[in-house]
């Protein structure tokens, strides 16, 4: 199928470079990737129209394919970055090999940021904590979806959250155990920025005993 000529942009003449064009990103900008990131993301929370703590979340199957969706990061410190699900699901399943990458896209920013490390799952408490502060519609939520699993009607599904609402009405929402948090712990964290003619800079941090090495790459 040939996409349609109107989906595809024209090729951006030099004017339209030279206006879109962002300050070049200096390879002394960060010594520490996490600074760079929570500024990149300050920025992002300004100018995104929805969702800048949004990220592409991948894993694999048993199998070896690769698969991959949408998550919300919740938490970043210098230990990685937090997000949490069901832990039943088929992403819950795929995590449990230890091994994810993710992705930040702001296109009103024209940025990228990967992250390619290790799973581990969060406290309990960190978990009890984050579930503590969820709207009580998402804490009903997250007891009510098999999530991944066949369901037979979307009727079923409102039912469901009926039953929950009205076990737990008048009291609080415990967190349901399989409701759980994961943190990649970055073995390589890189940063993107768009620049004019492809001179896009690139800056690559990896871990080092003394800290992290930086290393700028070809676009």
């Amino acid at each position: 199928m040939k996409p349609s000529d109107d989906l595809i942009p024209a090729t951006p003449s030099a004017a339209s470079y030279a206006r879109n064009a962002r300050p070049p990103l200096h390879k002394a900008a960060a010594d520490n990737p996490y600074t760079l990131f929570e500024t990149w993301l300050s920025q992002a929370v300004d100018t995104e129209l929805n969702d800048a703590n949004a990220m592409s979340l991948a894993t694999l199957d048993e199998s070896g394919m690769p698969d991959v969706r949408i998550v919300l990061l919740k938490d970043v410190d210098a230990r990685g970055f937090v997000f949490y699900s069901n832990a039943l699901s088929a992403k819950g399943q795929q995590l449990q090999q230890g091994k994810a990458a993710l992705c930040f896209h702001w296109k009103s920013q024209r940025r990228q940021v990967r992250i390619r490390g290790e799973i581990e799952t969060v406290s309990e408490a960190e978990s009890d904590s984050y579930f503590s502060k969820r709207a009580r519609g998402s804490q009903i939520g997250a007891w009510a979806s098999d999530q991944s699993r066949p369901v037979e009607s979307r009727q079923a599904m409102v039912d469901k959250v009926k039953e929950i609402e009205a076990i737990y009405e008048g009291q609080d929402v415990p967190r349901p155990p399989h409701w759980i948090g994961w943190r990649v712990k970055p073995n390589s964290i890189e940063f993107w920025q768009d620049g004019a003619f492809r001179l896009h800079d690139r800056l690559s941090f990896t871990p080092s005993t003394k800290g992290w090495k930086k290393t700028r790459l070809f676009p």
